[in-house]
């Protein structure tokens, strides 16, 4: 079993902070404190008081809640366990515990190929599926139906990208459970993000941009009275249908939108998680590569790149899209550097964004099939289709 420090985590979560709200107030990376969790490195003694301020112990119980073993993580599948046999005692502490639970898959999301996480992911959204047709009416009850919407949203990713995004149907499944959960429970934060998700199908799966502009927008729509990160982002994707569509003026106006939602999230808001530095650069710089303005392009996912070493799967996408742009301004010698990142990135993870961006990339560089270095590039791309 991983040694994590669930400890922490709890104490994170109860004073009301995301990891990524906890980096911005330590003016550390989101990355840095997800290390801290899973017990891969310890905070330096120096910012030692600020965690405990600001997770509102003393040093003592600071030095607790990073203590590492085994045991921190026993109590939680016993909860759980005793959950499944009694479903009708499930409280909010077991509750918390499965949304840890899925939490911590979404960290291993971005590292890992989605299909080793399946079996694991398909048993916890059971769970949790089970425990709430059974949970006692009343704040349990609607916590419980919260973590189902967010894990049918979740699993309906996760299935589509262990598919390379072929597997169109489960995820739209998925995605349409979430939805009828989260109107059920007048979440509108939560229907949002799952309008969002089944947008990524439309637009990057089945090729409908003018289905994915519209799930897009109604997914802005959706959320813009509750969360400024679900509409900021919808808006970024609806520029990207826009760019698809060859819709220049609307996708600047919506791109426009999106950054200025996007600047106004707050650490409050129900979906802050989803939110990362790179979203913005991501998708402008996505846009302007569809609508060939490639320099603009590459400065974007450039800058980009750099910011993303923690997100793998999300890297090779933006890497795999720097390479399409120095491909289309006829630098080989660039594109070929970002082309072999990308394949670097996809060795750990098959993501299957980076997996179909990177075959267009390998298409666009048939121009130049006679250099040797292009032909090397083109047989380590097919060492890793062998190899998965």
């Amino acid at each position: 079993m991983a040694l994590k420090r669930h400890a922490f985590a709890r104490r994170r979560h109860a004073v009301g902070y995301t990891q990524e709200a906890l980096a911005e107030a330590l003016s550390v990376e989101r990355s840095t404190v997800s290390r801290w969790e899973s017990g891969r490195v310890d905070p330096q003694p120096y910012i030692r008081p600020r965690i405990a301020a600001i997770l509102q112990v003393s040093a003592e119980e600071l030095s607790r809640l990073l203590a590492v073993s085994t045991e921190d993580a026993m109590p939680a599948s016993e909860r759980t366990q005793y959950a499944m046999r009694h479903p009708s005692r499930v409280d909010l502490v077991t509750v918390a515990e499965l949304r840890g639970g899925m939490q911590d898959l979404a960290e291993r999301y971005d590292r890992m190929p989605s299909a080793t996480l399946l079996a694991h992911a398909g048993r916890h959204v059971n769970q949790v599926e089970f425990l709430a047709g059974e949970a006692p009416a009343g704040r349990v009850q609607r916590e419980v139906r919260v973590l189902q919407a967010d894990a049918a949203t979740f699993m309906g990713q996760l299935v589509w990208d262990a598919s390379q995004r072929r597997d169109h149907g489960t995820a739209r499944t998925y995605y349409a459970q979430s939805v009828d959960v989260a109107r059920h429970l007048r979440d509108r934060t939560a229907e949002g993000h799952a309008l969002l998700r089944t947008c990524y199908v439309a637009l990057y799966g089945a090729n409908d941009y003018r289905e994915g502009l519209d799930l897009a927008l109604q997914a802005a729509h959706t959320t813009r009275l509750t969360s400024h990160v679900v509409t900021g982002l919808a808006m970024l994707h609806a520029a990207e249908a826009h760019a698809y569509l060859g819709e220049g003026r609307e996708c600047e106006r919506a791109l426009a939108g999106a950054e200025m939602h996007l600047e106004q999230a707050s650490s409050t808001d129900a979906a802050h998680d989803l939110l990362s530095p790179t979203h913005f650069g991501r998708l402008a710089g996505s846009c302007y590569l569809t609508l060939g303005k490639y320099g603009r392009a590459q400065q974007l996912l450039d800058e980009t790149a750099t910011e993303l070493q923690d997100r793998r799967k999300s890297r090779a996408i933006v890497v795999g899209n720097l390479a399409l742009a120095w491909i289309r301004q006829g630098e080989l010698d660039a594109a070929l550097t970002a082309f072999n990142d990308a394949v670097n990135e996809l060795h750990g993870t098959r993501g299957g964004g980076g997996m179909n961006i990177v075959f267009r990339a390998a298409r666009e560089l048939r121009t130049w099939r006679n250099e040797p270095a292009v032909q090397e590039a083109q047989d380590r791309l097919m060492a890793l289709m062998e190899a998965a």
